[in-house]
């Protein structure tokens, strides 16, 4: 008699064990499109990026720059000679123009359903 009982625990061990994997393969579907249904509300929170073709940009940058350097030697003595040099440097740097973003108009998707 307790061999049927240990068969019986087994078979109940089995069947238990198979219910619960059906129901994690059931409900693994659910699991998927409820992470993608997230990702895809992340993803339309962000907005339009950046897109160069349909940007109208003009800037100009302009830098200006003019260095002036001079050497001077004065004799030392024989055979000596110091020499001195001074530089000075004069920049400018400016950007200036607009940009103009024009917006654009995603096409809808659409599906053929067969009537």
């Amino acid at each position: 008699m307790m061999l049927s009982r240990k068969a019986q625990s087994a078979v109940e061990f089995s069947i238990l064990i198979i219910v619960i994997f059906g129901a994690l393969l059931a409900i693994g579907t659910y699991v998927k499109r409820g992470i993608q249904g997230r990702w895809k509300a992340a993803v339309d929170d962000v907005g339009e990026q950046y897109d160069p073709a349909y940007m109208n940009t003009r800037v100009m940058h302009v830098m200006t720059s003019s260095t002036q350097t001079s050497i001077t030697t004065t004799s030392a003595g024989p055979r000596r000679v110091w020499t001195m040099r001074e530089d000075v440097s004069d920049g400018s740097e400016s950007r200036f123009g607009h940009v103009q973003v024009s917006t654009r108009v995603l096409p809808q998707s659409t599906t053929d359903t067969d009537d």
